[in-house]
């Protein structure tokens, strides 16, 4: 089916921040498969971890324990709780393959808060296990008709049903019918619409956003606004659901944009560049939710499989060692000096490698063309470049493709 309005270049091959089409021309990757290849494309210590675990066992039931599963799902916890140094060690034993060290670094101490994972294949399962999760929890404590989640408007959460619905896009509301009930939006960094909102309505189980708005115009949220969200929220036994389908990995800056807030959602969706660019997405509950989704109530046959898994690892190993997430905030300033140096831009917008560009006259969408045909690979949100280099890009990178850009908006 045409779902995508697909340019007319086929790439063959893929090492770092280069693509390479089928007539031999190489391109800078600056969108990275929408944020997938977090290490680039070709890493050599993903491909040996998923050449090797592919000659081991590639899938296997969820009926089953799958030892990199609980191995993903031991370092996502670990790095829920902030303990990246902890998540470190412990992913240099699981990389290392010493399963023994492994085993006993990944069990949580007496006093460590156990974070649960739900693994998927997408930001938009992911996104929808959170749903589920948040519902179920207020159905279980408050009865069925505390059922509505509030997102914010210009979100976007994913194409199921439920989560297209929660976009806060009107663009999308269309063709579906009948979509999903019990959802309802506020604009972003409106702090007053928010409490008034959930002053007046009882229904509410949930606050569902993104850190960084990306489809949307990638938007950061306010630091006040996101203080006001967890305040009213904690006030009211109504449920915090982030979604880090995009910014989180080390998107950012950090492994999860929610330590640039400072504070600790109860969900926490994850997918895109977590596997270096095997399908797999994660659902993180805390305590509070961990229990919620028993046996039955939700499910996936490919969820966690010990391929995608073995990326994850990987990924996850590489985000979390020293310096990393520093070297991304750099890089991330660096860009945007670079960006801030073309006459054409007007402003710069986003955090660490996720960055949005406005333009004085030119129209994103002209440039998105140009820029593939003189071998320049981003995207547009809204009326925004958007820039998702991978977050191993270097400064030498920055600079070919920003010499490219400027020649554009020339």
């Amino acid at each position: 089916m045409h779902t995508f309005g697909r340019s007319p270049v086929e790439f063959v091959e893929g090492h770092g921040m280069k693509l390479t089409g089928d007539d031999g021309r190489e391109y800078l990757d600056f969108l990275a498969g929408i944020g997938v290849c977090s290490l680039g494309h070709g890493d050599p210590a993903v491909l040996s971890a998923l050449e090797a675990q592919t000659k081991k066992l590639m899938h296997v039931s969820n009926y089953f324990y799958i030892e990199q599963r609980g191995q993903v799902a031991a370092l996502l916890s670990k790095l829920a709780n902030d303990d990246v140094d902890g998540a470190r060690v412990l992913a240099d034993a699981i990389v290392a393959g010493d399963e023994t060290t492994a085993a006993a670094l990944g069990a949580p101490a007496a006093d460590e808060q156990v974070w649960e994972t739900f693994f998927a294949n997408s930001g938009a399962e992911a996104n929808e296990g959170a749903i589920k999760c948040a519902r179920k929890y207020s159905v279980d404590t408050y009865g069925e008709s505390r059922n509505k989640v509030i997102t914010l408007v210009n979100s976007f959460h994913g194409r199921t049903l439920a989560t297209l619905t929660a976009t806060g896009q009107d663009v999308f509301h269309n063709y579906f019918f009948p979509f999903v009930e019990g959802f309802v939006n506020v604009p972003a960094n409106d702090i007053d619409a928010l409490r008034k909102l959930i002053a007046e309505d009882k229904t509410i189980c949930a606050v569902m956003f993104e850190f960084v708005q990306g489809e949307g115009g990638v938007n950061p949220l306010d630091k006040a606004f996101v203080d006001e969200i967890f305040k009213l929220c904690g006030e009211n036994d109504i449920l915090t659901v982030a979604d880090e389908v995009q910014t989180g990995v080390g998107r950012t800056g950090a492994i999860l944009t929610s330590m640039r807030y400072g504070v600790k959602p109860d969900i926490t969706t994850l997918a895109k560049g977590i596997a270096g660019g095997v399908p797999m997405g994660a659902c993180l509950a805390d305590e509070k939710c961990a229990g919620v989704l028993v046996k039955g109530t939700h499910g996936s046959t490919f969820g966690g499989n010990p391929l995608a898994c073995a990326g994850g690892n990987v990924v996850l190993d590489t985000v979390s060692s020293e310096g990393f997430c520093d070297e991304v905030i750099a890089k991330g300033e660096y860009f945007r000096k670079k960006l801030a140096e073309i006459p054409e831009v007007e402003g710069v917008d986003g955090m660490g490698l996720m960055l949005g560009v406005r333009l004085k006259t030119k129209k994103a969408a002209d440039i998105l063309s140009a820029a593939a045909e003189n071998g320049l690979l981003i995207l547009t949100a809204k009326e925004k470049l958007r820039f998702l280099p991978p977050l191993t890009i270097t400064y030498e990178e920055i600079d070919k493709g920003m010499e490219i850009l400027k020649k554009l908006l020339a």
